[in-house]
């Protein structure tokens, strides 16, 4: 029984943080009136594509975030999986309020920069003891390049904002 309860443990709580993140950063974005009255570019994709790529981007993460965990080789390397983990949590709910609540894309541009190297610095620091906890992340990596460079253009087509 305590093989199994071990080896749920860590697939439970990667998927409820997960979750718990996505649901406050779908929360945090509001495509209302404000948002739409941006200009954005043609390549943008459509607004309805967004929730399902998150999705597919968070279960991603979860399964990094168990093969780091059932990588880790001490108490000390677990403590650093989830401080990796909670601090990507923190800079990706941080975009989503930069961006949609205060309304600033610009400073959500500068904060994109730190998401992007939170989710770069687990590819890099897993990499030596679980390789499928990075390969996880890399689509991850991938789509903050893509809502980077939109951010960017975003601010381009609608500075400046105050």
């Amino acid at each position: 029984m305590a093989t199994r309860k071990s080896f749920w443990k860590p697939v439970l709580i990667a998927a409820a943080v997960a979750t718990g993140i996505g649901t406050v950063g779908g929360l945090l974005t509001d495509t209302g009136i404000w948002y739409q009255s941006l200009t954005k570019p043609s390549w943008q994709p459509p607004d309805w594509a967004f929730g399902p790529a998150w999705t597919l981007i968070f279960a991603l993460a979860a399964m990094s975030a168990i093969y780091a965990w059932r990588s880790a080789e001490t108490a000390w390397q677990r403590r650093g999986v989830v401080a990796l983990f909670a601090l990507n949590g923190l800079l990706n709910v941080s975009w989503s309020t930069l961006f949609f609540v205060v309304k600033r894309p610009d400073w959500a541009l500068l904060e994109v920069v730190l998401l992007w190297l939170s989710v770069l610095l687990p590819i890099l620091v897993f990499w030596r003891r679980s390789k499928p906890a990075s390969y996880y992340l890399v689509p991850y990596l991938l789509w903050v390049s893509f809502a980077a460079f939109l951010n960017l253009t975003v601010v381009r087509l609608n500075a400046p904002f105050s």
